[in-house]
């Protein structure tokens, strides 16, 4: 049975404020415990898998799992989830980003909120969002069609993987960005380039869906 509406907003809000909470937390932990880029990278990413695959496993069933704007749009697109729905979603998932920062903020004794600064910006950052963002749609579309039992580790695999091949780490999400413009940490960005991650998103999004479309990856 469906959820209500009110419960899957509250789910995907949930949700994104804990993966938020994940990637500021551990890239201020790693900052904390090594000097060393590559090491801090990797305590970033690790965390970040796992707990996709986490909270995908559980709210799943409650929501969809989303935590992501462009999956969401993606999902109106195909007719999975109802336009009317699509801009509650993306509010949920927006504000619930945006606790996640100041919960991890807090965790670590900081200021709840401070405006990012991290310079993230040019065309070549632009493409690798379109790329993780792509990556991840047809990640997601393909074993929707193939193992749908297999999404959570799917997803949690595929941004371990992009947080490594794309030289903008994979922000890949709209409003995961959103909230990572109000924080100066390691996983922060300039709140003014958040917009132009946003454009480069959505078209990787629009790019997976065609070619998931191609590939014929739907549940027909």
């Amino acid at each position: 049975m469906q959820q209500s509406l009110s419960t899957r907003l509250l789910a995907e809000a949930f949700g994104t404020g804990i993966l938020v909470a994940t990637v500021v937390g551990s890239g201020i932990m790693a900052t904390k415990l090594s000097q060393d880029v590559a090491i801090q990278l990797l305590g970033n990413t690790i965390p970040t898998g796992a707990i996709l695959v986490v909270l995908i496993t559980i709210l799943g069933p409650v929501s969809g799992a989303h935590f992501n704007p462009a999956v969401s749009l993606v999902f109106a697109l195909r007719r999975d989830l109802p336009w009317r729905e699509l801009a509650p979603y993306t509010l949920a998932q927006c504000l619930g980003g945006i606790a996640g920062t100041a919960v991890a903020h807090l965790m670590f004794g900081l200021a709840p909120l401070v405006i990012g600064t991290t310079v993230r910006t040019g065309p070549s950052l632009w493409l690798a969002e379109a790329v993780a963002t792509f990556t991840l749609v047809l990640a997601i579309l393909g074993s929707l069609k193939a193992r749908p039992d297999s999404v959570p580790l799917i997803v949690g695999l595929t941004i371990t993987a992009t947080y490594w091949f794309t030289a903008s780490t994979s922000f890949a999400n709209p409003a995961v960005t959103l909230a990572r413009g109000f924080t100066t940490s390691f996983a922060g960005i300039a709140i003014g380039h958040v917009p132009m991650f946003v454009v480069a998103q959505i078209v990787g999004a629009l790019a997976g869906l065609a070619v998931a479309g191609a590939l014929s990856f739907n549940r027909n």
